[in-house]
């Protein structure tokens, strides 16, 4: 007995994006640009690629410590799940280093978090496309 899968990954992903209460916008951080009558390196704005419904949740139960410079930072890992259907505004790749802003959530605790993209999921047969990041607070 053959098993179709289209009708399973139908499912699995319309079910899956139930579970999409978050709100993000993933984004391309703009270039730097120097201003020279201010003297100041400004960012300038960055580009959206995505906006709209997400899952927001944890990695792992731990955080990692790293030190840059003489300050402690705690890195916090996330996954964040998009529809699978969902495709970057600009047709663009996502990369590490592209960001992910929580606009709204359930969880009060999430909304504003800035996220930091470390690597990119891709299947044909997952239900939602998935992108690890990590919290650079």
């Amino acid at each position: 007995m053959s098993i179709d899968p289209t009708a399973l990954l139908r499912d699995g992903r319309a079910a899956h994006e139930q579970l999409m209460t978050d709100t993000v916008r993933l984004q391309r951080p703009g270039a730097p640009v120097y201003d020279a009558a201010t003297g100041a390196t400004e960012q300038a704005d960055p580009r959206v690629l995505y906006s709209g419904p997400a899952r927001v949740k944890p990695m792992v139960a731990h955080t990692m410590g790293a030190e840059f410079g003489e300050r402690a930072v705690v890195l916090r890992r996330y996954e964040v799940a998009l529809p699978w259907s969902a495709m970057p505004l600009a047709a663009d790749r996502v990369v590490a280093g592209d960001q992910v802003q929580v606009t709204a959530s359930p969880d009060s605790r999430l909304t504003g978090l800035v996220l930091w993209v470390t690597s990119v999921g891709e299947s044909s047969t997952a239900t939602a496309w998935r992108l690890a990041v990590e919290d650079r607070s």
